[in-house]
């Protein structure tokens, strides 16, 4: 008995909200979750759109299986709301109608998938509930990552000449920490012809005459 509990306890575990109002519907619906060999569904229901906002706000849930035509909100208005208040909680549709504009509008408003009721078996909405909650999983990420991203922006006084920048605070620091600091740079170092010829004036000879290119950049730096 101990090795069986364990088994089911390894199995993932995904938390299921239903939001429709046809009750044979949502019993098939949780009928085919509870098919599921390697994952262990849980679900709870909803008839209105009211009801599973309220849910939803005492409620962890991994996923929302939303009919779009509800008593209380109806159409895409329905995922509108629900994307708006819960966006990091994928959503799928789950209706009767079968028609592509209304789904691409549905995509469009947040919803990961379309099914079709009458359309679908087992498998395939287990599938469908799986890829929707990755995908959200990796826009969540991709969000959170921009977020996190720095970006240089505006006028930066930098001082004529040591080129050192004042920070925000009224601070001059060297430009290469202020960077670093303030984007996601960071510096490798070599040395342009221009100060190679007045540092290491052999080199310069000896490498500016293999490659032409460099007394040409050379020329450009001092005509700027």
């Amino acid at each position: 008995m101990q090795e069986r509990e364990m088994n089911i306890d390894s199995k993932p575990h995904i938390r299921v909200l239903i939001i429709e109002d046809d009750e044979a519907d949502a019993a098939l619906i949780s009928r085919s979750l509870s098919k599921a060999k390697n994952i262990c569904f849980s679900s709870e229901r909803a008839e209105l759109m009211s009801a599973g906002m309220d849910l939803l706000g005492v409620k962890n849930f991994d996923v929302i299986l939303s009919d779009l035509a509800l008593p209380d909100s109806a159409g895409v208005e329905t995922l509108v709301k629900l994307h708006t208040l819960y966006p990091y909680i994928p959503m799928i549709v789950l209706t009767g109608l079968d028609d592509e504009d209304t789904a691409l509008s549905a995509v469009q408003s947040g919803a990961q998938d379309y099914l079709v009721k009458g359309q679908i078996n087992t498998s395939q909405l287990i599938r469908s509930i799986r890829y929707a909650m990755e995908r959200q999983k990796l826009i969540t990420e991709l969000e959170n990552r921009l977020r996190e991203i720095k970006t240089l922006r505006g006028l930066l006084p930098m001082c004529a000449w040591c080129k050192n920048i004042r920070d925000d605070k009224g601070y001059w620091t060297n430009v290469e920490a202020y960077i670093r600091e303030h984007s996601d740079a960071t510096f490798t170092h070599g040395i342009c012809p221009k100060c190679m010829k007045k540092v290491i004036p052999d080199l310069y000879e000896e490498v500016s005459g293999e490659n032409p290119a460099i007394r040409d950049q050379e020329r450009k730096q001092n005509e700027q």
